[in-house]
């Protein structure tokens, strides 16, 4: 007899991520499939479902798997197979129908996941529908009765059929972010590290000529663009430092303007700039800010009736550019499905996270990488300067980055932490954990420091960012050490 499968380990807050097969075998990825047609796509009047997958070798058994667990309910399955998880964004929007992405994202090659979305890429978690999946599916693989609330199973069975949309997908973003006429004097070279994952794919497709789309005006200096989800050269994960050397070696040595590195799934997008230095993804989001209002005014709309969206520990640099510009500004908690909740709410035009998440209302309020990194390559191509040069004046305070520590009891380091900003007249909300903010006064310094639990792990997270570097780490040791009980 077989171990029971407990999904409530690895199916999280907004996604599925386990290890293959101890967790995620075909025989669970069947019985989600069966669940998300009962819990999302039935009840919402979809006659179908759209599924992709990355280059993880266990990926394409599981996204068929899931395939028939829905097609069983009568639901006819678009399978589009290899693609970024931005790319299954837009065959959900671009189709009309709920969908599943097969991917770990930046987890090690032991892993596999599945993100998934209701038509129109609206987004699956926890509190939308996710909760009722896994006990639906538990229920199906421990041999209970299925749910009472869904009809009776269809006499016939959906179709399974297979449709490529990536030279779709790649025209899709060309036609939002024009690449083809720069004013630059010189073509720009960027260096781009796939890490091994699904940007091997996209990238040749939206800024090459690999899907069959006329070339761009650019230079791609390819790393790793082979598809490997054994990751032999370094973890498609580049939010650790460690995995962006590589990137930034070859931006000096290849006298390159601009670097780019994606995750796994291809649906974040870091920044180097020419001497191999990391861009801070806040100054990317207010780069992005500022070229979407400029488009947005030039098309007749007053910068008031602009909203942009960004969470609690994105730099104060976006906040106050976009009160500069005019419009208005939501902050929101940590997580995808908070932003994209707060994005479709108030009809905002972009939103943007620390993590390198950035989100458009042009792409359904979806989070797309690809994006991003046209409309960093766009302004480059608009003037002859440096792209640190470029995306300096949006880099305006020190940030700590964040900074994880292993604390049993969460709640009361938070409450020391409370304590202590209380004894210094902070200003303190708790949207997301507890921020505790500094404004300049005598000494002119400005600081902020936000202490969030992890929802998974016993995991404290900080991160300060000040208005000079000193400043910054004095705040920054000071809090951790009350963290870690040395202070």
């Amino acid at each position: 007899m077989t171990s029971r499968t407990d999904l409530s380990q690895f199916v999280k807050a907004y996604d599925v991520r386990g290890l293959v097969p101890q967790q995620l075998d075909a025989r669970v990825a069947r019985a989600i499939g069966s669940a998300f047609a009962r819990v999302v796509a039935l009840p919402d009047g979809a006659d179908g479902i759209v599924v992709g997958h990355d280059m993880r070798p266990s990926s394409p058994e599981l996204s068929r798997a899931f395939a028939d667990g829905a097609a069983q309910h009568g639901l006819d399955v678009t399978l589009i197979g290899l693609c970024s998880t931005d790319g299954l964004y837009f065959a959900s929007g671009h189709l009309g129908l709920p969908g599943a992405m097969f991917t770990a994202s930046h987890n090690p090659a032991a892993y596999n996941g599945i993100k998934l979305c209701r038509a129109g890429a609206r987004p699956v978690g926890q509190d939308s529908g996710l909760a009722e999946i896994r006990d639906l599916a538990q229920a199906d693989l421990d041999g209970e009765a299925h749910d009472t609330r869904t009809e009776a199973a269809p006499t016939a069975t959906g179709t399974v059929r297979e449709q490529d949309l990536l030279r779709d997908y790649a025209a899709f973003l060309r036609g939002l972010v024009d690449l083809s006429r720069p004013r630059r004097s010189r073509p720009i070279r960027v260096v781009v590290d796939a890490g091994n994952g699904m940007g091997g794919l996209t990238v040749p497709a939206v800024l090459g000529d690999a899907a069959g789309l006329p070339a761009l005006p650019l230079e791609v200096v390819p790393l790793y663009f082979e598809l490997d989800g054994t990751f032999p050269n370094h973890e498609a994960n580049p939010l650790e430092p460690a995995n962006l050397v590589d990137l930034q070696r070859a931006v000096v040595e290849q006298g390159a303007d601009l670097g780019l590195a994606f995750d796994g799934d291809a649906d974040r997008c870091f920044a180097v700039d020419e001497q191999g230095r990391a861009i801070s993804p806040s100054a990317v989001t207010g780069l992005i800010v500022e070229r979407e209002t400029r488009r947005a005014v030039a098309a007749g709309a007053e910068p008031a009736e602009l909203t942009f969206v960004h969470n609690v520990i994105t730099s104060r640099a976006v906040p106050e550019l976009i009160a500069e510009l005019g419009a208005r500004a939501v902050r929101t908690r940590v997580g995808h499905s908070y932003i994209k909740a707060q994005m479709a709410e108030h009809g905002a035009v972009f939103g943007g996270e620390h993590s390198a998440h950035y989100y458009f209302q042009d792409f359904w309020f979806a989070d797309t990488g690809m994006l991003a990194a046209m409309y960093l390559l766009a302004a480059l191509g608009e003037q002859d300067d440096v792209v640190s040069a470029l995306v300096a004046r949006y880099d305006r305070y020190r940030a700590s980055g964040e900074i994880n520590s292993t604390v049993a009891d969460q709640a009361g380091r938070t409450d020391q932490v409370r304590r202590w900003a209380g004894e210094r007249g902070l200003r303190v909300d708790e949207l997301d954990g507890l921020t505790a903010t500094h404004e300049a006064d005598g000494d002119g310094r400005t600081w902020w420091v936000n202490v969030r639990p992890s929802n998974t792990e016993p995991l404290l997270r900080l991160n300060v960012e000040a208005s000079d570097q000193e400043t910054m780490e004095q705040v920054r040791d000071e809090v951790l050490a009350i963290i870690r009980g040395e202070a």
